[in-house]
């Protein structure tokens, strides 16, 4: 049986009032991407409104290209699918072995309280299914809640992009909230490694990373997870 895993990036593409643009890195949903497809996973990408993913485009800068981005440049079936993603409302938990949520700022916006996405993980989770998210995506967790009425992060080891790696990108006055801090708030057990260096925490099947560096790593987590 084919090991499927689905994708959720953001619809959102404004950086709060700076008149200046953003979405999802390319770079955190390209080395996943290829991590799962290459491991001979399906993949299925969505996002709240589903159709064109917008792209941050300070992710396609020069600096920021690794060899996943160079193969996602050349691959028009990819780009295809970030074209036409799949609206998250119309998909089940029962459809898919694991769940990736790429970041880039535009989780923060729309994925923090994003009723469908929110119901969507706490079904992963109640079915004993791993759920990956890695820099500002691990937002997409902050109002996931047990069954309990808990918190689910609560007393969990979660990481996610960090105050200084925002201050560093002189983002800390325009985006919503601090994501370190509001992990924090909701009883996460908080870990990071050096500003911009690759670090991913699992906690039973909770995998998150902590910038673009850490995404491939992420990816493989889960990809272990999926197979165990």
């Amino acid at each position: 049986m084919t090991k499927k895993i689905l994708m959720v990036l953001t619809s959102h593409d404004e950086l709060g009032n700076t008149g200046k643009k953003t979405g999802f890195w390319v770079e955190e949903f390209a080395a996943p991407y290829y991590a799962f497809i290459d491991a001979g996973v399906e993949v299925t990408l969505a996002t709240p409104k589903g159709g064109q993913a917008p792209i941050d485009p300070t992710s396609t800068l020069a600096d920021f290209q690794t060899s996943a981005t160079e193969r996602y440049d050349g691959d028009e079936v990819a780009q295809a699918k970030i074209a036409n993603t799949v609206q998250l409302s119309s998909l089940s938990e029962s459809d898919f072995d694991g769940v990736f949520y790429p970041g880039g700022h535009g989780p923060l916006w729309d994925l923090t309280d994003n009723k469908d996405s929110i119901a969507l993980i706490e079904s992963f989770l109640n079915a004993g299914k791993a759920v990956a998210a890695v820099c500002h995506a691990s937002a997409a967790l902050l109002n996931v809640k047990q069954a309990s009425g808990e918190f689910a992060i609560k007393g969990k080891a979660v990481t996610g992009f960090t105050n200084s790696e925002e201050e560093a990108v002189q983002l800390t006055e325009v985006v919503p909230f601090l994501l370190e801090d509001e992990l924090i708030k909701r009883g996460g057990e908080y870990q990071k490694a050096q500003d911009w260096h690759a670090f991913v925490v699992q906690d039973g099947l909770i995998i998150t990373g902590q910038n673009p560096a850490s995404s491939a790593l992420a990816a493989e987590k889960l990809l272990s997870q999926i197979s165990a």
